[in-house]
């Protein structure tokens, strides 16, 4: 008997060592951030798109929800030198910034297409 595949959830990313450690991961296989605000129309569209990515065998992506854990998200602007917005995704390549995008370009494809590049 066949089993359907669970879903998989979002990754918090809450703390400060949680960012380090995604960034040494980096070091092996590109990381997804996702930026979002639970009080935005727009970056509720953003999380719909992508939780698309949660299916099947693609990336897991590290959620950091930019109202309860604003350090975390100050720390990702600041280290990887990228302007903050929200929604936001980030594409993490040997612990540097691969692609990213806001707003309307968060979309699945978008980042299967950077995460494959």
């Amino acid at each position: 008997m066949a089993h359907a595949p669970v879903a998989r959830r979002f990754t918090p990313l809450q703390t400060l060592e949680q960012f380090d450690e995604l960034l040494r991961e980096s070091q092996t296989h590109p990381v997804v951030i996702f930026k979002h605000s639970p009080t935005c129309g727009t970056s509720a569209m953003a999380h719909d798109a992508l939780s698309d990515l949660l299916e099947g065998d693609g990336p897991q992506v590290h959620l950091v929800d930019v109202l309860s854990a604003r350090p975390v998200s100050q720390a990702i602007a600041t280290r990887l030198g990228v302007r903050h917005e929200s929604p936001q995704v980030l594409v993490l390549a040997d612990g540097a910034v691969r692609w990213h995008g806001s707003h309307y370009r968060v979309t699945a494809d978008a980042v299967r297409r950077a995460v494959a590049a």
